[in-house]
C-alpha cells in the first residue's frame, strides 16, 4: 500500500534524522492496477451510507506520530471522516436524502474505477482495493481463505497496534506491555478477573467451537486461521519493512536504531482474549446481585422487612409500565421475573460482606504514580511520556474507571415501508462504543465465496462483519443487558473438618469440600520512553469456582461464603462466531426470519435490528439461562444444586437456555427503537434505571410523531435521531413537571424568578446544548444548561435523601448514579465520551414528583419523597436548591480537566477521541450518538 501521510515540513525530517535514515521508511506502494468488478448485484443504489470517525488508518509510523506532536499533521485518512461527522450538527437541520454523503461515506459495494487510490494483492487470490475519500479497505477473495487473509492483512494495515493491546488487556497483561501508568494497572484490574483465562482454557475455547458447531464451526475456525495468518503476514512484512506503527519504539518493543525487536506473533486463542473484551463489555447483562442485597438490605433496615422490600422493588422497576419498549405492540416475553415467593435467596448478614482482594506482593511503583523517566533520544523528546496516564486514559473504555458499572450503548431506529415516502423501510443505527483514535471498530467490505458485507468489525475479531449491510439487506445492533450473569453464595469448608472462615479456599460443591482453583497473573514493568512510570511489578490472583469467580466474602446467616460471579458466556467468549458468520452469508440471510435465526446464534446479550426492501425486524440475542423455579435472578442465591441453572455442566459452563420463541422478537412492526431501553412486555431488567423516563424516549417520541405524520424518507429519520443526539434528557423530559411545582404559587425571588424564566425558554427552544454557530464553541441557551447541571445533583438529593435517608440513599446512588449528563464526567466512558443520559435517577424524579402533584401515576414509588409528598414542602426545597445552583458560578460546574480550562462549557461536554496510539485528534461538539452509524434504505431485493 501507498505511504498513507501527509508531507512533513523540512524541520520535522530533520528533527528524525537524529535517529536515522530508517525512521522514514513508508509503506511500498501498491500497484496501480484497475480493480476486478464486483460480482454482486449491490440492490441498495446509492442509498446506503455509514461514517466511522475519526478515520480509516489507524496505524502510524514513528515519523507520523512525531509530525503529529510537533506540528498537528495526520497520516493519511485518520482523520477524514471526523468533519463530516461532527458537520451534522449544524447540518441536519437542512438535510436532504441529497446530502447525506456530505455527512456519510457512500456505503456502496465496491470502488468506481476513478476513485481508486490504491490497490495491494498481498496474495494471489485477494485484493485489498482502498478508496481516495476515505480509505476504507475494500476485500475481494477468489478463494474463502484468500478473503479471510485479505481481512487480517486490511486489519494489520489499520489496526497493529490497537490489536496488540487489547489481546494484552483480554489477557490481563496490559502493564508488562504497555507500561505501569496507573490507569493501566487499573484497566487490567477490571477486565481480567470478568474473564481470568489460563492459556488451556483459550484453546479449549478455540477447540470447543471446532468440535461442536458441526461444518459451521469448522468453517469459522479456518476463516480465523486465515484471518491471524494476514495480521501475521502483515506484521512481519511491516517489520522487516521498517514501517510499523511508531508506538512499539516508544514503549521499548523496537530499537529505532537497528530495528532489532519483535511484534509477537498473532495466534488464535488472542482472538478468544479479544472477544472476551469486546463481548463482555458490549454485550454482558445482569450481575452486581450483591451490591442489590445491599440496598435491599438498607431498604429493609430502615422500614423493616416487609414495607422495606416494598421500597426496594419500587425502586428496582423490573417491569415498570411506563417504560418505554422496543417491542411496542403488547406482546410478552417473561423472563427473570420476581418471583411470587422465591427459593434460595442468599442476603448477606449485615456489615459481612468484604470484595474479594486482587492484588497481590505489590513491589515498587504498583499502586502508585511514582514516575522515573528514562533519558530520551533528542528527536523523541516530544513525546516523552505520552502513555504516563495509561494507553487508554482511565474511565475512557466502559465499564472502567473508578465506580464503574457494564454500559451497554448504540441506538437505533427502524421505520416500516407503510410509513416511508418511497415504501421501502428505512434504518438509522450503528453502536455507540465510545471515541477512540483509533476506533475499537474499522470499516471494512468482504465479498468471496460466502461472504457479501460491508460494515464494521471489532478489530481483532474482524473476521466478518459485524454490523453492517450486505447485498439486499442491513443489520445493526444495540446492547440488551438483560440478566445472563447470576450470583451464587457458596458455602466455605475446610478440608480438614475445622471450622471455616471468610478466608477459607475451600467450598461445597456436590456434598464435597473442594479446593478452589486459583487463576493468576503476574505483571512487572519497567519506564520507557512512552511511560516514564517507575519499575514494578504485582501479581493478580483470582479464584475460581464451580459457580464461577469469587467476587466477594460473606457471611449468611453466621455462615462464612463467598459470593461468586457465573456468566453464561465464560468459557464461551467466541461462540457467536457462528451467527456473525450467518450473517454475512448471502445464501443464509434471505429474509427478515433467516435473519432472526442468524441473530439467535450469538451468545451476547444484544437487540439485533434488520431491514431489507420489504419489511424490517428485531430479535434480542443471548445465553438467557433457565433458572430453577423460585430463584429470584436480581438477587444472590444459594449455591446447591436445587437453585442451579437447569441443566448446568460446570466443567463446560453449559446449561439450558431459553428457545428462540421466548426472547424478544418482532417482524414488520410500524416502527423500532432501541436505546438500551426495556425490549418488551415481561422481560424483566437486570439493573436499575428502567423506568417511566429513559433515553430511549428521546426517540420514541420522535419517531412515532414522523411514523403519524407518514412520508419518512431517511434525511428526516436522521435528523430525528440528530435531535434527540443533541437533546438533554432531564430538560425535555422533566423540567415540565419541575416548572409545574415551581409554579404552583408565584415565585417571589426575582434571581429565583429569572432563573425559572430562563429554564423555562430553554425547553421550550428544545432543551438542546448546540452552539449558536458551527465553531462558536458557545451554547444557544448556555446559562440554561449551566443552571440545569447545577441544579439537578442538588435537587435529586433534597427530593429523596430526607425520605430516604443516608443509608438508603447512599445504598441506592451505588447502584445507580443520579447523573449521567455530558459534563458529569461519569457517563458509560467518562468524561469526554458522548454517550450520555443513560443511567440516572430522572425516572425516579418523574414518578415522584407526578406523585406530589397528583398526576396519574402507573407503577408508583412506595412512597412521595418530595417534601414528603406535600406539594408546598417539596416546591421549597426545589427552590431553594434552584438558588443555589444559580450561585454556583461556571468554574465550580465545569472544573476543568487536562483537555479544558475551568468553566468551559462547551470543552466540557465536547467529544474527545482519546488517542490509543500516538496520534491525537480534536475536540468536536457533542452529540449522544452512535460511533459508527449506517443509513440504509432498499428499493429493491433478490
Amino acid at each position: 500500500m501507498p505511504p498513507r501521510t501527509r508531507t512533513l515540513g523540512a524541520a520535522a525530517v530533520a528533527a528524525v534524522l537524529a535517529l536515522g535514515t530508517s525512521l522514514l521508511a513508508s509503506a511500498p506502494t501498491a500497484g496501480a492496477a484497475e480493480p476486478e468488478p464486483v460480482a454482486v448485484t449491490d440492490h441498495c443504489h446509492n442509498q446506503c451510507a455509514d461514517i466511522l470517525p475519526p478515520g480509516e488508518n489507524g496505524n502510524a509510523t514513528l515519523v507520523e506520530i512525531l509530525g503529529n506532536k510537533a506540528f498537528g499533521t495526520h497520516p493519511a485518512h485518520s482523520d477524514d471522516q471526523l468533519d463530516r461527522y461532527n458537520g451534522l450538527v449544524a447540518g441536519h437541520t437542512g438535510l436532504t436524502d441529497q446530502k447525506l454523503t456530505d455527512f456519510f461515506n457512500d456505503a456502496s459495494f465496491g470502488v468506481a474505477a476513478d476513485q481508486v487510490e490504491s490497490v495491494t494483492k498481498p496474495r494471489e487470490d485477494v485484493t485489498i482495493t482502498r478508496d481516495k475519500k476515505s480509505g476504507v479497505p475494500h476485500i475481494k477473495g477468489t478463494t474463502r481463505y484468500g478473503t479471510e487473509f485479505g481481512a487480517g492483512y486490511a486489519a494489520g494495515q489499520d489496526r497493529l497496534w490497537l490489536m496488540d493491546l487489547f489481546r494484552h488487556i483480554g489477557r490481563g497483561e496490559l502493564t508488562s506491555f504497555a507500561g505501569g501508568a496507573l490507569a493501566n494497572q487499573g484497566l487490567e484490574q477490571q477486565f481480567w478477573p470478568q474473564a481470568p483465562y489460563t492459556e488451556a482454557d483459550l484453546e479449549a475455547q478455540v477447540e470447543w467451537i471446532r468440535n461442536t458447531e458441526g461444518a459451521r464451526g469448522e468453517q469459522a475456525m479456518a476463516d480465523a486461521q486465515a484471518y491471524i495468518d494476514g495480521i501475521n503476514a502483515y506484521r512481519v512484512k511491516s517489520k522487516k519493512g521498517r514501517y510499523f506503527p511508531g508506538e512499539y519504539v516508544l514503549t521499548g518493543k523496537i530499537d529505532s536504531i537497528t530495528n532489532i525487536g519483535e511484534i509477537q506473533p498473532f495466534e488464535l486463542t488472542d482472538l478468544i482474549s479479544i472477544a472476551s473484551v469486546v463481548g463482555g463489555q458490549f454485550g454482558g447483562g445482569g450481575g452486581g446481585e450483591v451490591q442489590a442485597a445491599l440496598s435491599l438490605l438498607a431498604a429493609q433496615q430502615k422500614y423493616g422487612v416487609e414495607e422495606g422490600t416494598r421500597v426496594w422493588e419500587s425502586f428496582r422497576q423490573r417491569n415498570d409500565p411506563e417504560a418505554v419498549l422496543t417491542v411496542h405492540d403488547g406482546t410478552s416475553f417473561p423472563y427473570a421475573d420476581k418471583p411470587d415467593k422465591a427459593r434460595g435467596t442468599a442476603l448477606p448478614d449485615p456489615g459481612s460482606v468484604t470484595p474479594e482482594p486482587l492484588i497481590h506482593d505489590r513491589t515498587g511503583s504498583a499502586g502508585t504514580n511514582r514516575k522515573d523517566p528514562v533519558r530520551a533520544p533528542a528527536a523523541l523528546e516530544p513525546l516523552q511520556g505520552m502513555y504516563d496516564d495509561g494507553v487508554i486514559p482511565g474511565g475512557s473504555l466502559p465499564g472502567s474507571g473508578d465506580g464503574a458499572q457494564k454500559r451497554g450503548m448504540s441506538n437505533a431506529l427502524l421505520v416500516s415501508g407503510k410509513h416511508t415516502a418511497s415504501g421501502n423501510p428505512i434504518a438509522v443505527m450503528g453502536p455507540q462504543t465510545g471515541y477512540f483514535a483509533p476506533q475499537l471498530m474499522m470499516l471494512q467490505e468482504l465479498q468471496g465465496p460466502g461472504i457479501s458485507a460491508r460494515g464494521v468489525s471489532f478489530a481483532g475479531v474482524g473476521m466478518y462483519i459485524q454490523m453492517g449491510r450486505g447485498q439486499d439487506y442491513a443489520w445493526s445492533a444495540t446492547s440488551a443487558a438483560q440478566d445472563i450473569t447470576d450470583t451464587y453464595a457458596v458455602e466455605l469448608c475446610e478440608p480438614d473438618g475445622s471450622a471455616p472462615t471468610k478466608d477459607s479456599t475451600h467450598y461445597r460443591h456436590d456434598g464435597a469440600c473442594t479446593a478452589m482453583e486459583k487463576l493468576e497473573r503476574a505483571n512487572s514493568w519497567k519506564p520507557t520512553v512512552a511511560d516514564s512510570t517507575a519499575k514494578g511489578s504485582y501479581r493478580m490472583r483470582v479464584w475460581r469456582t464451580g459457580y464461577g469467580i469469587v467476587t466477594h466474602r460473606a457471611t449468611v446467616d453466621g455462615k462464612p461464603v463467598a459470593y461468586t460471579s457465573l456468566r453464561t458466556t465464560y468459557r464461551h467468549e467466541a461462540d457467536s462466531i457462528i451467527g456473525f458468520q450467518l450473517l454475512n452469508d448471502p445464501a443464509y440471510v434471505t429474509d427478515a426470519a433467516s435473519f432472526q435465526q442468524a441473530a439467535s446464534h450469538i451468545d451476547y446479550a444484544f437487540n439485533w435490528f434488520y431491514a431489507d426492501s420489504r419489511t424490517t425486524a428485531y430479535y434480542n440475542s443471548g445465553m438467557n439461562p433457565v433458572r430453577a423455579a423460585g430463584v429470584d435472578a436480581a438477587l444472590p442465591v444459594k449455591a446447591e444444586k436445587a437453585y442451579e441453572w437447569k441443566g448446568y455442566d460446570p466443567a463446560a459452563n453449559t446449561a439450558d437456555y431459553t428457545p428462540f420463541a421466548e426472547h424478544p422478537h418482532s417482524i414488520g412492526q410500524d416502527y423500532y427503537i432501541s436505546w438500551n431501553n426495556r425490549q418488551a412486555e415481561d422481560y424483566s431488567t437486570a439493573a436499575f434505571g428502567f423506568g417511566a423516563v429513559h433515553r430511549g424516549d428521546l426517540l420514541d417520541d420522535r419517531v412515532s410523531a414522523l411514523v403519524e405524520e407518514g412520508g419518512v424518507t431517511r434525511a428526516s429519520l436522521t435528523r430525528a435521531m440528530e435531535e434527540a443526539a443533541l437533546t438533554d434528557l432531564r430538560g425535555e423530559q422533566l423540567l415540565p413537571e419541575l416548572l409545574k411545582v415551581l409554579r404552583s404559587q408565584p415565585v417571589t425571588d426575582p434571581a429565583v424568578s429569572a432563573a425559572v424564566q430562563q429554564l423555562d425558554s430553554w425547553r421550550a427552544a428544545g432543551a438542546q446544548r448546540k452552539e449558536t454557530a458551527p465553531g462558536s464553541r458557545g451554547y444557544t441557551h448556555a446559562g440554561a444548561v449551566r443552571l440545569m447541571d447545577a441544579w439537578w445533583p442538588k435537587l435529586v438529593e433534597a427530593e429523596f435523601r430526607p425520605g430516604l435517608g443516608d443509608g438508603l440513599y447512599t445504598a441506592l446512588t451505588a447502584g445507580l448514579a443520579t447523573d449521567e449528563s455530558p459534563a458529569a464526567s461519569h457517563g458509560p466512558s467518562g468524561a469526554h465520551s458522548g454517550s450520555a443520559f443513560q443511567y440516572g435517577w430522572w425516572g425516579f424524579a418523574d414518578k415522584d414528583l407526578r406523585q406530589v402533584l397528583g398526576q396519574p401515576v402507573e407503577g408508583p414509588l412506595a412512597r412521595t419523597y418530595c417534601g414528603n409528598g406535600d406539594l408546598s414542602a417539596c416546591r421549597s426545597a426545589l427552590l431553594t436548591t434552584l438558588k443555589e445552583a444559580a450561585a454556583v458560578p461556571a468554574s465550580e460546574v465545569y472544573p476543568g480537566d487536562d483537555s479544558c480550562k475551568a468553566g468551559e462549557q462547551w470543552c466540557t461536554d465536547a467529544i474527545i477521541h482519546r488517542p490509543l496510539g500516538g496520534i491525537s485528534q480534536k475536540s468536536i461538539h457533542w452529540q449522544n450518538r452512535p460511533t459508527y452509524q449506517l443509513v440504509a434504505e432498499f428499493p429493491s431485493h433478490r
